[in-house]
This record gives C-alpha cells, structure tokens and sequence, in this order.
C-alpha cells in the first residue's frame, strides 16, 4: 500500500489555551461560576491545528503560515517542530492567541488576544505552492490566504484545493476542488451574496429558528437552506463542489444538483472545536490521495464524529503538552519532572511495566494515561527485573533500547528504571496522583496500591487492547521460523529470533 500523499496547508496559525478545572459554586460578589483546580494546557490552533491533523494521518505537511518574532510565535514554533515543514511569511503585530475557560471540559468563556496579520507573500512561499500535489486552505481570516491569493488560483487550475472559509476572508478562488463552509457560515455567505444581487426579497425565509417548528420539521428546514445556500457558493464561487458540514447532523455536499446527505455514523458527545479543521484536513487528505468527493466527504464526517469523541481539540492537546516549552538541554531526570509539574499544581500521571516489544496494547495504554493528567512518567522494568519475572530468555530487548523506544512516543514524558521485583520504591520518589494499570488487573490487589494511598494517590485502571502481549508476539515470531507443521526449530527462541 502507498503512503499517504503530501499536502500543503495554508492558513493562520493561532495558538490554543485551555483552563480546566472545577466549578462548583458561584461567586459570592457576581452570579459567576468560580474555578479551582487549574490546569494549563496549550496546543496549535486554526490553520496550524489542521496541518498537524494532517501531520497525525502521516502525511508530509507543508504549512505556510504569518509567524513573528513574539512569544506567541516562538511557542507556535516549537509546537510545530519536527511535525510540520514550515514556510513563514512575515507577521505584522503578535499572533493570534485564544484562550478558553472550561469547566468539566465545557467551555465557560473565551479570552482573544493578538491581531497580528500576514505581511506579503514570499518568494519561497509561491514555490511551495507551485510544487504542491495538493492544498488544503485554513483561513481564518489574518491575511495568509490573501497574500498567497494569486499562487492559489494558478494551483486550484492543476491540483485539488479544498477551502474552509472564514467570514472574515475572501472568497475560495475559482475552481477549489471542495469549498467546506459550516452551515451558519454558508448562510452568512449567501446572505452577503444576495443583498449584493439584490434578491434577498426573492429567497424563501428559513423558518428554522421561529420556534413553531417541530424537531423533524426544523431539521427539513435546515437542511433545505443549507442545500440551497450550497447551490448559491457553488455558483458564485465556481467551486467544483462545496460540502456544508452541520455538526452532529453530518455534512451535505452538492456538485450542483440533487445533494448528498452524509450523516454522522454517530451521535458524538463531546468537545466540538477544532472539528471543522479535522474535517477539512481528512477531506484534503483523502482527495490528494485521488478519492471522488464523495468519498472524501464520508470519511472527513467519520473522522470529525471520532475526533469529537476523542475529546476534541482538547482531547488532541496531549500530543503537545511537552513541547509547550524549551527543553531542558541538561535532561530533566522523571523525579525533577514530577516535582515541577507538582509544583505548579499539575497532575502528575505513572504507568509501569516491562515494555519488552512495544505493540499496540501498549501504545494506547500509554496515550489514555497521558491525557488523564499534565505529564506521563513511564517506570521500567530493569533487565534482571524482567528476567526475575518472565525467564532467563527475557527481556527480548535490554533496557536501553526499551527506554529509547518509550522516549520516542508523544505522549511520554521521561522514564526511569528500576531495579526491583516492584515499582513501590520508584513511586515513592515520584509520588504520582495516579498510577495507571492495563484493565485486566481489575480483580487483583496491586502491592503498589497502599504505597500510593500514603500520600493521596489512586490507581486507575484502563482498558487494554486484547489480545496483545509481548510474549505472544515472542511466540509468534519464534513459531514462524518453524517447520511446515508450525513447530519451531530445534533451539529457536524468541531471543534468538528477534
């Protein structure tokens, strides 16, 4: 199978604060809810979150995108290193940055900060559009798509482009492969487009939001402004086709004629923002990797429905929690880890095992235990621990390699080895808030447990992917080697296999 195609994205980059804690009483001074419990988060947003979507489903990214010499900017930068290619045009004024107060994962209030703008565009920037297989346009309205503008219109000529527009932008330029505007978005635009022709008066009034409408009947509504408000872009934009996403109700796309309802496979409940930028980066994706619109459509749906139930542009902000600031060159040991992170009132969150051949089980344990707190320290099995464990013929791989492996995953902060049967006194030098186990310890009394309760700590249980294990994939190895009968060789073990 051929890796994903490349992509260019172009767009404005902003960076994403959240502040998530507990609001359990009001004010006593103002009907305000109070929060406690703080924790920081920050992460890529707009243009810069959909490049790294794009990034995530392994594609090669491009992103041209305005950057200054502001703090704002310089943290962008380090969000986006060794993801994206980045191709900068010059920024006027600080960068866009939005912060967002959030009470049990449910926004309560947005800050908005900067007003920076995209200065003119570049030379290397015309070259990487030129050389693009495909473009997918992020504009949220800060000058980068208008100051590349012209290089666009030459490359929607030759390549697919698809354009998510924002009211503050201009329109797609003629011939975008998918325009992707939400509904309230195509609404706007088609109510611009009218009272500039003058035939608002003509237009059937959308009774969507007069309140006589039963549920059924609101949802016809909606659907037929959003086909017709469709039809109307798809003229004056001289798009080849635009798709009106419409949050849990799917998306509708249209070439001109009958329109194409793709629902959402599933009514998904969770943290809604930065779902337009997963679907437009999918759709991207998938029609540079040569699909019909129609099938680029289906799977951007799918994966915004899962990206909402993920958790969102929140839930996605594991991927950069430990990229948010300079790293220390001197190498923050875990035990200086966890005591800053404690310090500034963060959750600090361990996992433990022997991680002999990291499989997929592995993989997904650690990226759910990362988001259950602010940094993910991995406690590792020495060599003669595993091998006081599992058998002389373990571990597969030592303990060096392993600790590399783990280092290398996003969502893991620092390691440590021990050396004992258990990890107690490991984590009695951390004392984690949590210490995360595979669920199939749920039925056994862990000796590490009444460690942790000794300063507040719990252990949480999550699901584990069945069927992975180290030694299975051993035994697999070591069985293919074998004779046509499936036996293995006389003295292959997995050791020697591997």
């Amino acid at each position: 199978m051929s890796p994903p195609a490349p992509l260019l994205v172009v767009g404005d980059g902003l960076l994403d604060h959240d502040l998530s804690g507990r609001a359990e009483r009001l004010a006593p001074d103002a009907p305000v809810p109070v929060l406690k419990g703080l924790r920081r988060t920050v992460r890529p947003g707009g243009a810069a979150l959909a490049a790294c979507l794009a990034a995530e489903d392994g594609r090669e990214v491009t992103f041209v995108t305005a950057l200054g010499d502001d703090e704002t900017s310089r943290t962008l930068r380090r969000l986006l290193a060794d993801r994206v290619r980045l191709v900068e045009l010059p920024l006027s004024g600080a960068l866009s940055s939005k912060t967002r107060l959030m009470a049990r994962d449910r926004p309560l209030l947005r800050l908005d900060e900067g007003d920076g703008r995209a200065g003119d565009a570049t030379q290397e920037a015309a070259e990487a559009i030129a050389a693009a297989r495909a473009v997918l346009v992020a504009d949220y309205g800060r000058g980068t798509a208008d100051a590349v503008r012209d290089a666009l219109a030459r490359a929607a000529r030759r390549v697919p482009v698809v354009w998510d527009p924002h009211p503050n932008g201009q329109p797609p330029v003629p011939g975008v492969k998918l325009a992707t505007p939400a509904a309230a978005e195509a609404r706007a635009f088609a109510g611009a487009l009218a009272e500039e022709t003058g035939t608002r008066a003509r237009q059937r009034p959308s009774r969507a939001a007069s309140g006589d409408e039963t549920a059924a009947g609101g949802s016809r509504v909606q659907l037929a402004q959003a086909a017709a408000d469709a039809r109307t872009l798809l003229s004056a934009w001289q798009a080849a086709s635009v798709a009106v996403t419409m949050g849990e109700r799917g998306a509708l796309l249209t070439h001109g004629e009958a329109p194409m309802l793709v629902p959402a496979p599933w009514s998904a409940q969770g943290d809604a923002c930065g779902a337009g930028d997963r679907f437009a980066a999918s759709a991207a994706g998938l029609l540079a990797d040569e699909a019909l619109p129609e099938d680029a459509v289906q799977g951007a749906v799918h994966a915004a429905t899962q990206f909402v139930e993920d958790g969102g542009a929140h839930g996605f902000t594991a991927h950069f929690e430990s990229a948010s600031a300079p790293k220390d060159d001197g190498g923050e040991s875990a035990a200086e880890l966890a005591a800053r992170v404690r310090a500034a009132g963060g959750t600090v969150v361990a996992a433990g095992g022997c991680f002999d051949l990291l499989h997929a089980g592995h993989v997904a344990l650690l990226q759910a235990a990362r988001r259950a707190g602010d940094c993910l320290i991995v406690c590792l099995n020495s060599d003669a621990s595993v091998r006081r464990r599992k058998g002389e013929e373990r571990p597969i791989v030592p303990a060096a390699d392993r600790v590399r492996v783990l280092q290398a995953l996003g969502c893991v902060d620092a390691v440590t080895v021990f050396e004992e049967d258990t990890p107690e006194q490991v984590l009695r030098e951390l004392r984690p808030h949590i210490w995360v186990k595979g669920g199939d310890y749920a039925l056994t009394r862990m000796p590490e447990a009444e460690a942790l309760e000794g300063w507040g700590g719990q252990v949480m249980l999550l699901p584990y992917l069945d069927g992975r294990s180290s030694t299975k994939l051993a035994e697999r190895a070591a069985g293919r080697l074998g004779d046509p009968h499936g036996d293995p060789l006389p003295g292959a073990t997995a050791d020697r296999v591997v």
